[in-house]
C-alpha cells in the first residue's frame, strides 16, 4: 500500500512520532441535574468501595491530553466515535457573544490560539500529524464492533481518508458518505475559477472489517416513486397502496401451491390458509377480470435502504423556527447524528466526541438513550453544551470534568525540573515575569512587587484559601517598614490558579479588617503554552465579584443575586458603555443547596437561551431536616467564565 508521508510523521531516528500519552486523572468540578436521592445513593456507594454508578462526562480540555487520560478506563469500550474537527481552511475559534441588547464578536482564547496554530503551524504537514496522532488514541478506545465517522471538509477528505486507511486499516472502510449542506451559495464570486462548494464528506471505518453495529436506516420514498408505484388509494382508510402479483414465482414445479382460489386456477405465492387470512384483513384487491393481488401499503414500507449520498438534511440556520440553532458557528444538525447514530449504535452503547463544539453529538445521544463523553478546547463551548443539554426533558445527571491541577503539575515538573525547592522558586520567578512584577526576597509568602503593591504567587496544585490569606495578612504586617525595600502600599496582588468558593468575598474581608487592600488575579492556563509565552500573548485579570441576599425562614431560604462585577475581559468599551444593568452580564447561575467539599452540584439553574433572554434574579429552596447547611452559588458570565460564592445558613 502507498504510505503517506508528512514533515514529522518520522523523527530523525525513522521512528514514528507517537502521540502525547500521559495518563492525567480527571478532576470532577461540577455534577448536573443529580438529585438529594442520587446524591446519597453515589456517597453510599463511594463509602463501600463500590463502582458509582455511570455519569456521562462533559470535559474542558485539550484532547491531546484528554483522549490519554480516557484510555485506562474506556480502551476498547466506545461504542462509536464521531468527530468533527477543524477542516483546516483558517477557521478560528470566535463566537457572538450578547451582553444586553447589545452584540460583539468574542476572539479566540490565547490557548484556542495556540491549538490552532498547533495544528497549522507548518501548514499541512501539522495538520496531518495531528489528525494522525488523534487516530491512533481514538483507535484504541474503540471496542471490536465500534466504527468511528470523521466529519470532514471536502479540501481534505483525500488526505483524511489515506491517514485513516493507515489507521484503521484500509480493509476496515465501509463508505464515504457525502452530505450535501447547502443550497447553491456564492462563494463563486465573478472571477472564481472553482464550483459551488456545498457539501461536507463523512468518513467511515469499522473498528473490525464487517463486525460494526448495523442498524439499516431508510429514508422516505420519493414523491415520483410513490405517484407512479403506490397510486391506488384505499377509499375507506386514505391509504395508498401498490397491486402486489400473489401468483407463485416459478410455477409448481418451484414447489408454489396449486389451487383454485375464486375461480381462478394457479400456482400461488401463498397457502390456501394464508390467502384466507389476507381475505379476511381486506389486504386483497381483485381486477374488473377477477385476478386477484395483494395490497402493499406505503405507510407498511420502511422506504428506501440509507445510501452514501445524503441530499435530505439541512444544515442549520439561525432562522430555525424550532430553535435548534445555538448560534455557533459550525453547528450540525441533530438529524444528522440522530442518523449517524442509529445506524452504528444499540441503546445504552457510549458515543465519543472529543470536538463537542455546540454538544450536538451529546445532546443527540442524551435523546436516543446511548452514553456519552465529550470535550473540546474552549470554555465557551463546555458552557454552549451545558446549556443545551440542560434543556433536554428528563436529562440524565451528567458531570463537568477538566484536567486541572494534575496537568499544571506535569507542566511545572517538565519545565522547571525535577528538584522540589529549585522548581517551585523557578515556577515563581517564572510567574512574577509575566506579570511583571520584581521578585522579592526573604519572605515565606510574599514573592514579588510591582508598582508598590507585593505578589504573593500561589501553587500549582491547591486553590487559594482562607489559611493562605492570613499567612500573607501577617507576613505582610511583619514586613512593611522594615529595610529599604520595604512594602509602601497596604496592597497585595495574590495570584492563584483557583480559589476557594468564597475568596472573592469572604476572604477579601479578611484581609481589609487588617487594613489590606487584597486582590485576587487568576493565573491564566495560557501560562502552560510555550508560544503563547513567546508571543507575549499573557493576560492576567481580576476575579469577578458577585453578591448575594439571602433570607431564612423555619427550614425556608430564599436566594437573590444583587450585584456582578465582571472584568473587562475581551470586551469591546463600547459594548462595556453600553451596558446599563449588572445582570446584563450573568448567562447562567446555579445552586447547590447542601455543598458538602466534594464538587459542585447543580440542583437549580436559571439561564439565557437564544429564544428567551430573561434570567430569574432570585429562588427559594425548602429542607427536610434542621441543621447547618452550606449553600454555593455558581454564576457564568457571558463569556463563558465561572464565579462562586459560598453561604452557611441555619435551618432551624
Amino acid at each position: 500500500m502507498v504510505e503517506l508521508i508528512w514533515d514529522g510523521k518520522y523523527d530523525k531516528n525513522g521512528k514514528r512520532v507517537a502521540p502525547v500519552r500521559i495518563a492525567l486523572p480527571f478532576q470532577t468540578v461540577e455534577t448536573v441535574n443529580e438529585s438529594a436521592q442520587q446524591r446519597q445513593h453515589t456517597f453510599d456507594l463511594f463509602s463501600t468501595g463500590r463502582d458509582p454508578e455511570w455519569r456521562n462526562r462533559l470535559i474542558w480540555g485539550d484532547r491531546k491530553y484528554v483522549l490519554p487520560a480516557l484510555l485506562d478506563e474506556f480502551a476498547g469500550k466506545v461504542d462509536l466515535v464521531y468527530i468533527d474537527p477543524p477542516f483546516a481552511t483558517g477557521a478560528d475559534f470566535s463566537f457572538q457573544a450578547q451582553v444586553g441588547d447589545e452584540e460583539f464578536t468574542k476572539e479566540p482564547s490565547i490557548i484556542e490560539e495556540k491549538a490552532y496554530r498547533d495544528m497549522l503551524g507548518r501548514g499541512i504537514d501539522s495538520y496531518l500529524q495531528w489528525l494522525y496522532e488523534t487516530f491512533l488514541l481514538l483507535n484504541e478506545l474503540l471496542c471490536e464492533n465500534g466504527a468511528i465517522v470523521v466529519h470532514i471538509g471536502s479540501n481534505v477528505n483525500h488526505v483524511t481518508r489515506q491517514i485513516m486507511d493507515d489507521v484503521f486499516g484500509a480493509n476496515n472502510f465501509v463508505n464515504q458518505i457525502i452530505w450535501k449542506r447547502s443550497d447553491a451559495h456564492s462563494d463563486i464570486g465573478q472571477g472564481a475559477k472553482h464550483l459551488g462548494r456545498v457539501h461536507d464528506v463523512l468518513m467511515l471505518y469499522a473498528k473490525s472489517s464487517g463486525t460494526q453495529t448495523w442498524n439499516m436506516q431508510y429514508t422516505p420514498l420519493p414523491t415520483s416513486t410513490v405517484e407512479q408505484w403506490y397510486r391506488h388509494i384505499e377509499e375507506a382508510t386514505g391509504r395508498r397502496y401498490n397491486k402486489a402479483d400473489v401468483t407463485g414465482p416459478g410455477g409448481a414445479t418451484k414447489g408454489n401451491p396449486v389451487y383454485e382460489w375464486k375461480g381462478i386456477t394457479r400456482a400461488w405465492r401463498y397457502s390456501y390458509e394464508s390467502m384466507t387470512q389476507l381475505e379476511h384483513q381486506n389486504k386483497l384487491v381483485y381486477s374488473k377480470s377477477g385476478m386477484v393481488y395483494q395490497k402493499r401499503y406505503l405507510d407498511e414500507g420502511k422506504g428506501v435502504s440509507l445510501q452514501d449520498l445524503w441530499t435530505d438534511i439541512n444544515m442549520v440556520r439561525g432562522i430555525h423556527k424550532d430553535g435548534e440553532s445555538v448560534d455557533y458557528p459550525t453547528q450540525k444538525p441533530e438529524i444528522l447524528l440522530e442518523r449517524i447514530i442509529n445506524l452504528l449504535t444499540n441503546s445504552g452503547d457510549l458515543v465519543l466526541d472529543c470536538f463537542c463544539g455546540s454538544g450536538t453529538t451529546a445532546a443527540v445521544a442524551e435523546k436516543l438513550g446511548r452514553r456519552w463523553i465529550t470535550c473540546d478546547l474552549g470554555r465557551f463551548a463546555i458552557h454552549t453544551a451545558r446549556k443545551r443539554l440542560l434543556a433536554i426533558e428528563g436529562v440524565k445527571p451528567f458531570v463537568v470534568q477538566n484536567l486541572g491541577k494534575y496537568e499544571r503539575q506535569v507542566w511545572q515538573a517538565a519545565e522547571f525540573g525535577e528538584s522540589a525547592e529549585a522548581r517551585l522558586r523557578a515556577y515563581r520567578t517564572f510567574i512574577l515575569d509575566l506579570y511583571h512584577a520584581e521578585p522579592y526576597e526573604g519572605h515565606v509568602w510574599l514573592h514579588g512587587m510591582k508598582a508598590g503593591r507585593l505578589v504573593h504567587v500561589g501553587t500549582v496544585d491547591a486553590p487559594i484559601a482562607q489559611s493562605d490569606v492570613t499567612q500573607i495578612a501577617a507576613e505582610f504586617r511583619r514586613a512593611i517598614g522594615i529595610g529599604a525595600n520595604a512594602p509602601k502600599v497596604a496592597g497585595i496582588d495574590v495570584l492563584g490558579w483557583d480559589f476557594a468558593l468564597d475568596a472573592n468575598e469572604t476572604i477579601r474581608q479578611t484581609a481589609q479588617a487588617a487594613g489590606i487592600d487584597i486582590r485576587f488575579v487568576r493565573i491564566p492556563r495560557e501560562v502552560l503554552e510555550k508560544k503563547a509565552v513567546e508571543q507575549g500573548d499573557i493576560q492576567f485579570f481580576e476575579l469577578a465579584a458577585l453578591a448575594v441576599e439571602v433570607w431564612t425562614v423555619k427550614r425556608a431560604v430564599s436566594i437573590t443575586l444583587t450585584d456582578f462585577m465582571v472584568p473587562p475581559d475581551d470586551v469591546p468599551q463600547e459594548v462595556i458603555q453600553a451596558v446599563k444593568k449588572w445582570e446584563a452580564w450573568i448567562d447562567y447561575w446555579a445552586v447547590d443547596w447542601n455543598f458538602r467539599e466534594d464538587t459542585f452540584h447543580n440542583q437549580w439553574q436559571s439561564y439565557r437561551t437564544r429564544k428567551d433572554r430573561s434570567l430569574q434574579l432570585n429562588i427559594s429552596h425548602e429542607y427536610d431536616e434542621p441543621g447547618e447547611y452550606t449553600i454555593v452559588v455558581k454564576v457564568i458570565d457571558i463569556l463563558g467564565n465561572d464565579t462562586t460564592k459560598a453561604i452557611t445558613v441555619q435551618i432551624q
